[in-house]
This record gives structure tokens, sequence and C-alpha cells, in this order.
């Protein structure tokens, strides 16, 4: 009887100790994730959703920093990623600009119609042909000016039978050749219709300058006003370099100092030169300004459109600096990685300034004395990703 009552309490001691394994709460601290899926994270053991593989314990106590990535020595030797301590550096001595070529609008001509009348014929019709100095652009037939000529020849006729008896006819022809000088007609034209005694009823019109056509506003048959525009013709022999600034770059320019151009689709070229125009105004919105440099082009090789690369000597400023493979640029902004423990790295926002050869000026952000990752910067950034399932620079403000 004893044996049976002491197994009976045996029993009933074990099971209290079952049910209160069974209760015993789960370690707030731990969770399940994948090593190939990092972004998962469950709060029990099994598989991962996305590659089937088993979760593996891991402490919340570990991942304290969130915005932080801890590396090993393998990964820190494989990523060949290295550090260095931000300081001070020159840098200025010269500026970068990105800059595209354009007309020199002081080497844009309008060709116009002086008088009113219809474009019986058109002798050039595409946009881009070229056209030399007193080509025939167009005829012309117009009632004014052919009752001009007709005036013209009449004050001629009477000179001639009356001489100056009477009238002055030297005055009547001489104000009849200034109204047809006046509406287009040159002084060749007006000698050869004094000779041959016919007007005709249309007019040639030729080109006093020769360039490209860059527009053309009228077409065969169409009525001109007087003053109508006919086309626009522009002489590449000279273009404009015009690259943009921000305004902040400003202050470290040299105005007056000398410009290198340089095209990266016609390598071997440069030209030297100076600043010639510098806009008044900036931009509200992007706090760009515009400056001008003219562009020798003989040889007719540069087009308008072409990028170009200004370079203009700038004053050298001593400022905090960082090698350019440091920075990490995306459409996010300007970060870079700094070393917050052993292994351990933080990405924050940076602004970045002037850029000499391979160093670039840190405006804001940094501080001397930080360490800066300087080489593996991108990988690292890879690897948080790669970890984090999330880009370090999202919700990121300067």
């Amino acid at each position: 009887m004893r044996f049976f009552l002491l197994l009976a309490i045996t029993a009933i001691l074990m099971q209290g100790c079952n049910n209160k394994k069974a209760t015993a709460p789960a370690d707030p601290d731990l969770y399940y994730t994948c090593s190939m899926d990092p972004q998962v994270r469950e709060n029990k053991p099994g598989k991962c959703p996305i590659c089937k593989m088993e979760l593996t314990p891991a402490r919340k106590s570990n991942n304290q920093h969130a915005d932080e990535i801890e590396l090993s020595a393998q990964q820190m030797q494989l990523g060949n990623i290295h550090t260095d301590t931000i300081r001070s550096a020159s840098i200025g001595d010269q500026v970068l600009l990105n800059a595209t070529l354009n007309f020199d609008q002081q080497k844009i001509n309008a060709i116009s119609s002086r008088v009113a009348g219809r474009i019986d014929k058109l002798f050039f019709k595409s946009i881009g042909e070229y056209v030399s100095k007193g080509a025939r652009l167009f005829d012309l037939y117009s009632e004014e000016l052919n009752n001009a000529k007709q005036e013209y020849l009449l004050a001629l006729e009477k000179k001639k039978e009356l001489g100056n008896s009477l009238i002055d006819f030297s005055q009547l022809v001489q104000g009849a050749e200034n109204k047809l000088l006046l509406w287009g007609m040159s002084q060749a034209q007006i000698n050869e219709l004094a000779r041959n005694k016919n007007a005709g009823s249309l007019t040639p019109f030729y080109s006093n300058a020769a360039g490209y056509i860059t527009s053309l506003d009228i077409k065969e048959g169409d009525y001109i006003a007087e003053g109508g525009n006919v086309l626009r013709l522009a002489d590449l022999s000279n273009l404009w370099a015009e690259a943009q600034v921000y305004s902040s770059q400003l202050s470290a320019i040299d105005m007056n100092g000398q410009a290198l151009i340089r095209f990266p689709d016609v390598p071997g070229i440069e030209f030297k030169g100076r600043i010639e125009f510098v806009s008044p105004e900036i931009s509200v919105d992007t706090r760009i300004n515009l400056i001008r440099v003219s562009v020798p082009n003989g040889g007719g090789r540069l087009k308008p459109g072409m990028p170009a690369y200004v370079v203009i000597k700038s004053q050298p400023n001593n400022t905090l600096a960082l090698p350019v493979d440091a920075v990490i640029r995306d459409g996010r902004g300007t970060s870079v990685w700094i070393q917050t423990g052993n292994k351990r790295f933080k990405n924050i926002m940076v602004e970045t300034g002037r850029e000499d050869k391979d160093r670039v000026e840190i405006k804001s952000g940094l501080n001397p004395g930080d360490i800066v990752v300087v080489s593996g910067a991108y990988l690292l950034n890879s690897e948080y990703i790669f970890k984090q399932g999330a880009n370090p620079m999202e919700g990121m403000k300067m």
C-alpha cells in the first residue's frame, strides 16, 4: 500500500514538471531567420518561406544597432575593406564643369522679306543645308515691288527724254532707286534693271550671309508679310560652351582666369579661352548659374549639342576631403560609411562640394577624426542591402 502511494505521488510531481515546462514563456530575445534571406524573421523554428531552408536562431540583442552592419575578419579581407581618418586637404586648384556646345547667338542671321508678296520659288528647302553668301534664296511676286520697279524705269525714261529743264528727274530717279534698295533689291539688280528695261513679275532675293539653315519658316506658294521671316542661318565657325555652375561654386571660381575646354566625343581637341559671360540670374529651383566660353570651330568638327568639359582654375582651399571612391552616389543622395566599432560600420549622408582629381570635398556630415571606409564602400553597401533587405539611405535626411 505504501509503495502504491509513493508511486502516485511521483507521477503527480512529474506531471507538474511537464506542465511547467510546457507553459514556460518563450525567450523574447530569440528569433529565427534565414542565412540566405535575412529579411525573413519568425518567432519559432521552421523553414524559410522563400528558399525552404531551415531557419537558424538569432538574438535581437546582437542586432540592436539596426542601421549598422558588422563584418567578420574574413569578410573584411575578401571585400578589401580599408578605412582612413578624414582630415583637411587642399581642394580646388581647378573646377571641372559639365557644358554643352550651343550656337553663337551673335552669328545667327535672320533672312526676312522687306516687302509683302508670294514666295513663288524657294531654292533651299531643308533644315541643315549650307547657304553661301550671295546664294539665291527665293523668288518673290510682289505687286508693290513691281510697281516700284515700273516707277524707277519711268523716271529713267523721263530723265532721258526731258533732262532736268523743268523737273529735277535726277531726284525722282534717286528716290525710286532708294525705295528698291529699302525693299531688298541689290545695287547690282537695280543696275541690271536700268540696263535691260525688263521689270519682270518675279524678283529674286539673295543671301547676305553664309551659314547653316536652323529654321525654315515659309514654303513655296505661301504669302509673306512685310518683315516676315523666311529662314535663319547660323555660322558655325564659332560656338559657345555653356556650363552650369552651382551658386556655392561661384565664389571659388576665378572669373578672370583661363578656361580649358575638352570634348569627350572628339578626343585630342582642346581649346584655351576665357569666361566671356556670366548670367546675372541664378535659377530659383536648381540654384544653378550659367557661364559661357567662346570656342573656335574653324575645322567644323564641333557641332551644337555636343557635350564638353570646362576646366577653370580656382583658388585652393583647405577643407575636409575624401577619396572619390569613398563616396556613394545614387538617386537618394550622397553617403559614406564610417566605422563605429570593431568591424562595425554605419552609413551616413554627406554633402559634397568641389572635386579635384581623385578627391572630393565634404562640406557637411563628417567631423575631423571620423574613420571612413575609403575602399570597398560599394561592396559594404551591397552587403548591408543583402542582409537587411533595404537600402541604408532610405529615410535618411541631411
